[in-house]
Parts: structure tokens; C-alpha cells; sequence
């Protein structure tokens, strides 16, 4: 079992920047893959980014260039952080943790931190 809280969300201007953490509780964190999902009102849950347990990153089109996902395994946790920010940014992030074996998947969610992006 893991357990995911998230923090570092808030209120920032246009081109500002952020950082969210993720901290895990639990077993085995790096032998996770570790996401960031945002989801806005009216709107898809969007793959932000990810990245593997040999760390290995992938990021939406959306936040190219502009947000980079870490993780520190030494501390169980993961972070995001998001620069030039822009009003279409603004929604419920979300960490997620997943592993597979050959029994069976994992995935975990944690609460979300909001992230309001103001013009």
C-alpha cells in the first residue's frame, strides 16, 4: 500500500513559477513509476508527466519545455516543478504512483493541490 500526499499548490501570477511535491509513504517507492495528472473543470484528466523507476521522463505537449518532473527516492518523493506558468494551467494536480508485476498492477492517487493560474 502507498499512500500519496501532495503539496506546493497555490495562487500564482502568469509566468510565475511553482513546485509541487508528492510525498510517499509506503513500500518500494522507486521501483514505482511516478505521474503528475491535472484535471480542470469541463476538461479530460491530462497526463502532466511522468517518470520511471530508472528515471526516464515524459511530458504532455502542453507542459514541454516549461515543467520538469524529479524524484528523489531517498526521500520518497516526487516532485514537479512548473515554470512560465499560464492561466490554462490552472487545475486539480494529482500524483500517481503504478507499478506492474506479473500477478497484478498497483496504482495509487493521492488528493490533489490545486493550481490556479491568474492573467
Amino acid at each position: 500500500q502507498v499512500q500519496l500526499v501532495e503539496s506546493g499548490g497555490g495562487l500564482v501570477q502568469a509566468g510565475g513559477s511553482l513546485r509541487l511535491s508528492c510525498a510517499a509513504s509506503g513500500s518500494i517507492f522507486s521501483s514505482y513509476t511516478m505521474a503528475w495528472y491535472r484535471l480542470a473543470p469541463g476538461k479530460r484528466r491530462e497526463l502532466v508527466a511522468n517518470i520511471t523507476s530508472d528515471g526516464t521522463t515524459n511530458y504532455g505537449d502542453s507542459v514541454k519545455g516549461r515543467f520538469t518532473i524529479s524524484r528523489d527516492n531517498a526521500k520518497n518523493t516526487v516532485y514537479l516543478q512548473m515554470n512560465s506558468l499560464k492561466p490554462e494551467d490552472t487545475a486539480n494536480y494529482y500524483c500517481n504512483a503504478w507499478r506492474a508485476t506479473f500477478w497484478r498492477e498497483y496504482d495509487y492517487w493521492g488528493q490533489g493541490t490545486q493550481v490556479t493560474v491568474s492573467s
